[in-house]
């Protein structure tokens, strides 16, 4: 960020075998005149990336047009080499096709679409049949399918994915089943799939019976964890992944009660009310002082700012409790997670949406629908305008450096937002 960063510090920290670098950085809040900010003692620095009326300005959208071309043809390029049979959306062909789409959703060239098959014909032929999931699993790629197919009005085509969709069911509601409750490769992973479909093709293109039988397989896990646990007044839905009780939206409780708020997921009002929102409000009461959220519910290190570990992937859950509820407290806390991204969110992990600074800029994009204050813009494109400077802060290299959640796909995917931030959504999570 150039001039507008004023302090840095570098840290490392460690959660298991997960490793963190990151920046702390205090930059200049601007807002136009008549917007309200929580930083008044802001020196009210330049208006660059947004224009006089507070949007995007045209030179910061063709800086980044630009910039993503550059990289879209390092990706392509990187991809050669790729593994061919990963098919999953968080590292393989099927998050390249899922960007592809939003490149199609945002500029309408027919050619993102046609790259967009490409790839998920690819992810197509190699089903792994083990996973079930949409970032991890065979949902991802049948999804993504269903809906590619349909834009280029391939109907039977698309018809074939949600039909095979379905069938996956079974391993995910069936009595012996084994599957965990979290998003990456658990029940909620499959919910996204069904509700991303609906989302993208219409209401009912998934009945509701489905979609109400996976919703309640999650509820009674959580329940019967709880309870075997002696949490069910405080917290009266639980989940594990692996021996802990995650916190982040990956592997964690944020994840599994965000989804379980969509209006998609048709979850009965009183089982919202007494069961969900209850959840909700003991791990709300679990942040750290600093506004942060650990990585697990036993974990008291407040290092991690990471979509996946801590704040970023926070607040969705709270935004979504604040439209639901109608109380200002989730919305203060989501604001508070905003301002904890804001002074520790330029990541030396990497670039990426997972655990990067693209993943942490979406949570500006994010309070910026919901609220529609210029700052959140702002800050969002000054976390755009880091990812310009793609290679250049000294990063690691990620395992799968032009995947999704990993690489530079994903800090692609971000910064394409720009175009249409009030239409954003983190892609495979955000509905």
């Amino acid at each position: 960020m150039g001039d507008h960063v004023s302090k840095l510090k570098l840290l490392s920290a460690t959660d298991g075998d997960m490793e963190e670098r990151y920046f702390l950085n205090r930059c200049p809040d601007w807002a136009p005149t008549g917007v309200a900010t929580s930083d008044p003692e802001a020196d009210g620095g330049s208006r660059e990336p947004l224009d006089a009326d507070g949007e995007v300005s045209a030179a910061f959208q063709k800086k980044v047009h630009n910039k993503m071309t550059d990289l879209l043809e390092q990706m392509e390029e990187g991809l050669k080499t790729a593994d061919p049979h990963d098919c999953s959306t968080y590292t393989g062909w099927t998050g390249i096709a899922l960007l592809y789409l939003q490149l199609h959703r945002v500029s309408g060239e027919a050619s993102h679409l046609q790259r967009a098959l490409d790839y998920v014909k690819r992810s197509l032929r190699n089903l792994n049949g083990r996973k079930v999931t949409f970032l991890c699993g065979d949902a991802g790629p049948l999804a993504v399918g269903a809906v590619v197919y349909q834009r280029l009005n391939h109907t039977e085509d698309s018809k074939q994915c949600i039909t095979k969709l379905l069938l996956l069911q079974p391993a995910v509601v069936g009595p012996d089943s084994e599957l965990p409750d979290e998003l990456l490769y658990g029940r909620v992973g499959y919910l996204y799939a069904l509700l991303y479909v609906n989302k993208e093709l219409g209401a009912g293109t998934v009945d509701e019976g489905p979609i109400s039988q996976v919703v309640s397989a999650i509820l009674e896990s959580g329940q019967k964890l709880s309870a075997g646990q002696k949490k069910a007044e405080r917290c009266p839905l639980l989940y594990e992944w692996h021996g802990k009780q995650y916190v982040g939206a990956a592997h964690g409780l944020a994840g599994i009660f965000y989804m379980l708020l969509q209006p998609g997921a048709r979850v009965p009002s009183d089982v919202l009310a007494g069961v969900v929102r209850p959840s909700v409000d003991y791990l709300r009461h679990k942040r750290f002082r600093s506004g942060n959220y650990p990585s697990s519910l036993s974990n008291e290190s407040d290092r991690l700012v990471h979509w996946c570990h801590g704040a970023p992937g926070v607040v969705p859950m709270l935004l979504m409790a604040y439209q639901l509820f109608k109380e200002e407290k989730y919305l203060k806390e989501a604001v508070d997670c905003g301002e904890v991204i804001w002074q520790r969110g330029l990541l030396r992990k990497g670039y990426g949406i997972c655990h990067g600074t693209a993943g942490n800029g979406y949570a500006f994009l994010s309070l910026y629908r919901t609220t529609r204050e210029k700052k959140y813009l702002y800050r969002a494109c000054k976390f755009a305008e880091w990812c310009l400077d793609y290679g250049t802060h000294g990063c690691r290299i990620p395992d799968r450096p032009y995947s999704l959640f990993e690489g530079m796909a994903g800090a692609i995917h971000y910064l394409s937002e720009m175009a249409m931030p009030g239409d954003s959504r983190f892609p495979a999570f955000e509905l």
